[in-house]
């Protein structure tokens, strides 16, 4: 238990002190967790909240791993991911958010299945990142590494809004 404290500790000292290159730009993530505690504030609905978080999710995990590997340690993504969503879903759970029978879609709590769909989401942006720097070499332009991940996340998000 000792371990897991320190490890707790040791990454948020790590997530509040800047680093120049990270998995995921900071800034999104940033924007990404501030835009997720304004949101059940001013009514959006919980699936497009889901979104984001699982886009956050994304970005914790990979900001984890990147800050494991660079410390040499072996580590399985899976595991990882599956630490962000243990200290995600069971508090919300416990607070009543997830769970509750009415706030369902397809079958699927709004919340987790708005958190699967950002998680692809975010993914998509963040490979779409990569495979544009590829083909041109460069990035296009200044903060493409923030914007494109975003720009998936907004575009699901409006695309959720008008179906839902």
């Amino acid at each position: 238990m000792k371990k897991f404290f320190s490890f707790l500790l040791v990454s948020s000292i790590y997530f509040l002190t800047p680093r120049p290159v990270l998995a995921v730009c900071p800034v999104c993530t940033v924007a990404v967790a501030g835009g997720l505690g304004l949101s059940r504030y001013f009514g959006i609905d919980d699936s497009i909240i889901g979104i984001w978080s699982g886009g956050l999710m994304v970005s914790l995990t990979l900001w984890t791993i990147d800050w494991l590997l660079k410390k040499k340690w072996r580590v399985s993504k899976f595991f990882v991911f599956l630490f962000w969503i243990g200290i995600t879903y069971p508090p919300l759970f416990w607070a009543g958010i997830i769970g509750h029978p009415f706030n369902r879609i397809l079958g699927i709590d709004k919340l987790i299945f708005g958190s699967i769909l950002g998680f692809f989401a975010f993914l998509l942006g963040v490979w779409g990142d990569k495979k544009v720097r590829e083909i041109k070499g460069k990035q296009m332009f200044a903060f493409q590494k923030v914007v494109f991940p975003v720009t998936a996340l907004t575009i699901l998000s409006l695309v959720l809004y008008f179906w839902i």
